[in-house]
């Protein structure tokens, strides 16, 4: 009980020691006293707190508004939606745009489906983390630490084709020239493709393609450079990317049903304010998707092309096979690993004693042999 006691004393509080010689401010009711400077410190945590959720609140507001803004304006009256945002142009291009769905409060989703050449189209917002005041602050920070860290708005419309909707396999892409650094990093799709300048861009952008047969059928079949001359799209163009590789490199070979063929456009989020900056070039993409059938290649090209896929999916192959092996090698040591701890734990306990003695030398002495080798 004494040691209770003692316990509980040491883990309360120190008793509040009124002083008399309180001169500061002070409200008084009947026999209620409040002297603020005695509060200091509450007061300040109170105030931390308050920001803390304010900054939560404000930034879960600014990002839904920034994702939801893009997406559809809505009129003061919140009855009508205004032709000055995307909606309108999904509308009219998919017979089933969906409405936003949100994960979190820093990524928001669209699904649509339903027209020519488009299997579906993924829109992705990912936005900075404006609601979490702790992840801001680092990835603020890290931006002075790590002059090549640009965190951003990022959206992506990511097009699924329908077969046939491409005319051959390969990869391009235009890229904003501040993504060259970090985009293989995150694509390895585009690792397939060498980077070049391209006078029918603006200077800002660079060509990534597998071979330049392939840059030239894609400006043929359609003014692409038109689009990326309008200075609205600058500063928001990351990258428009036609690829039939997947983002990550697969770990086995893909079969022809997991084959797909996709069209990437990666922006800048644009600001609620400027939300329909980007809608000439979204508005773009669906006749440049529907031109990408009539993209020529010569025959060599074709050829190229397929070899290098050929030798992709061989090499894949090959790491795949060899892993399935070490997993079964892995799998079989774990399983004899397991049937030896069963036999021993069935033995008495001095056999046990030399079991554990014997591997203990034995251990002694791979010891010894490592250092002699060393030596």
């Amino acid at each position: 009980m004494a040691a209770l006691t003692q316990i509980l004393s040491a883990l309360s509080p120190p008793p509040f020691i009124q002083t008399e010689e309180y001169d500061g401010l002070e409200y008084r009711y009947r026999f209620f006293v409040f002297r603020p400077a005695l509060f200091q410190r509450e007061a300040a945590l109170l105030a931390g707190l308050l920001a803390y959720v304010a900054f939560f609140l404000l930034g879960r507001w600014s990002n839904a508004r920034k994702a939801t803004k893009w997406y559809v304006r809505v009129s003061i009256s919140q009855t009508r939606y205004r032709l000055d945002a995307h909606l309108p142009i999904l509308q009219q291009q998919f017979s089933r745009p969906k409405n936003w769905t949100q994960d979190g409060y820093s990524d928001f989703f669209n699904f649509s489906t339903g027209r020519r050449n488009v299997a579906s189209l993924h829109t992705i917002f990912t936005l900075r983390p404006r609601h979490d005041f702790l992840q801001w602050a680092f990835q603020t920070g890290r931006t002075f630490v790590d002059l090549q860290y640009r965190p951003t708005d990022d959206l992506q419309l990511d097009f699924k084709l329908l077969a046939g909707a491409l005319s051959h396999d390969f990869v391009w892409a235009v890229v904003s020239k501040d993504e060259l650094l970090s985009i293989k990093d995150d694509r390895w799709d585009l690792t397939f493709t060498k980077t070049t300048e391209n006078p029918a861009l603006p200077s800002q952008f660079s060509v990534m393609s597998e071979f330049a047969d392939v840059t030239e059928g894609v400006f043929k079949a359609f003014p692409l450079t038109k689009f990326l001359e309008d200075p609205k799209i600058a500063p928001y163009f990351r990258s428009l990317s036609i690829t039939d590789q997947p983002r990550d490199r697969p770990l086995k070979p893909l079969k022809p049903s997991e084959r797909e063929q996709h069209v990437i456009l990666s922006l800048k989020a644009p600001s609620a304010l400027h939300a329909a900056d980007t809608a000439g070039i979204v508005a773009a993409i669906f006749p440049f998707i529907d031109a990408l059938s009539k993209v020529a290649l010569r025959p060599e090209t074709k050829i190229k092309l397929k070899k290098v896929r050929d030798e992709i999916q061989k090499d894949i192959k090959i790491e795949s096979e060899r892993d399935k092996k070490e997993e079964a090698l892995e799998a079989k040591k774990a399983a004899k690993r397991k049937a030896e701890e069963e036999r021993i734990a069935k033995l008495s306990a001095g056999d046990q004693k030399k079991i554990l003695e014997k591997e203990r030398k034995r251990s002694i002495r791979k010891q010894q042999g490592k250092l002699t080798a060393k030596k």
